[in-house]
């Protein structure tokens, strides 16, 4: 049987056009931060699930509200799940303001469709309560039993979402607005692409930046915060060309899926491409005796081996063969991915690739 094997080649390269600043490098400092919960969704259609933490919770909040149930009496509670509740804190995001949750079953429940979050505290690293949480879920997921046990799930539906679903209650202090630089971080780090960036900003302001690594850009900026925040609204609009990527070939072995970076380059190489098919089949053969001699029918094994060799074709490769010849050259011969790989790393190991090629 043949593996049947889907293959992608994407050239990468940066467009020759510049970009702005904002789309290739982020502030220091102006980040998200994660929050985290723990809570009970309710309003369940049978899809609960009834354990121990889940009766504990369950007891616990009615207990806040003043009503005790007795430690024997153990409540059969379908319609209630035990959740994780977790969000992404935006920056600069105020107390008041909303933030979009994504609410996870965390016991055996079937489905959180239909189920309601009660109030869910969303507490950050620190250990300090951020935001609170609470709403109706939308659930993308569902699923179906069969009486004989058979299952039926689309998508997840333990998982689902509440937009707006929490209200911030804590703002988190961002270092933006003290000291006297603001530090731009490159979102691929490249020393090339850090001095032009620096470069950049040096010819609207002289000696305002420099670039302290492959990644950090650092800017001399106004400590009044209004002055800062105009100041940042022009630098980030500021327009440049990045250096084109590093040369790279990717390959997925598990998918087929092979990625080459457009600076890849070739050494003088020569390439042939060819393969042996070798089938076997076997056939019984009936063996009888004539009706007047002795013996006995015997049921004998016939081997049929057949051999089969492709057509075996070589192409030569010239010092500094950019990609568009190496794929053209690759689908003449007429490679499936995975001889593709396989070129890709006898070429490597012949040191023929300039460049680094990189499995996953």
């Amino acid at each position: 049987m043949k593996a049947v094997f889907t293959i992608i080649i994407i050239f990468l390269a940066f467009s020759s056009h510049a970009q702005r600043i904002k789309d290739l490098a982020d502030v220091a400092g102006v980040r998200s931060n994660q929050l985290i919960g723990y809570g009970l969704v309710v309003g369940l259609p049978g899809t609960g699930e009834q354990s121990p933490f889940t009766e504990q919770s369950f007891k616990t909040m009615l207990s806040n509200f003043g009503i005790t149930m007795p430690e024997n009496l153990k409540p059969k509670i379908k319609n209630v799940a035990a959740v994780a509740v977790h969000a992404e804190l935006q920056a600069f995001k105020k107390p008041g303001q909303t933030i979009d949750i994504t609410v996870s079953s965390m016991g055996s429940a079937q489905s959180l469709r239909g189920g309601t979050l009660l109030q869910t505290i969303l507490m950050g690293i620190d250990g300090n309560a951020y935001a609170v949480a609470q709403g109706s879920l939308v659930v993308s997921g569902l699923g179906a039993d069969g009486l004989d046990g058979s299952k039926v799930i689309v998508n997840t539906p333990t998982v689902g979402r509440i937009s707006n679903g929490a209200t911030v209650e804590r703002e988190v202090k961002s270092p933006f607005a003290t000291g006297d630089y603001i530090t731009f971080n490159l979102q691929h780090s490249d020393f090339t692409t850090a001095q032009r960036l620096s470069d950049t900003i040096n010819d609207l302001i002289a000696g305002s930046a420099r670039a302290i690594d492959a990644t950090s850009v650092q800017v001399t900026a106004p400590r009044d915060i209004a002055d800062r925040v105009s100041f940042l609204s022009v630098l980030e609009n500021l327009e440049f060309e990045p250096d084109s990527s590093s040369a790279k070939i990717i390959v997925n072995s598990r998918t087929g899926t092979i990625v080459i970076g457009s600076e890849v380059r070739l050494m003088p190489a020569a390439i042939t491409h060819g393969g042996i098919t070798v089938s076997i089949n076997e056939v019984q053969d009936v063996s009888q005796p004539n009706a007047f001699a002795e013996g006995e029918t015997v049921v004998t094994e016939q081997s049929a081996v057949n051999v089969t060799q492709s057509d075996a074709r070589m192409f030569v490769f010239k010092p500094g063969v950019t990609l568009n010849t190496l794929v053209r050259a690759i689908n003449e011969v007429g490679a499936g991915p995975g001889d593709v790989m396989a070129i890709l790393e006898a070429l490597d190991q012949a040191g023929a690739i300039r460049g680094e090629l990189i499995i996953i």
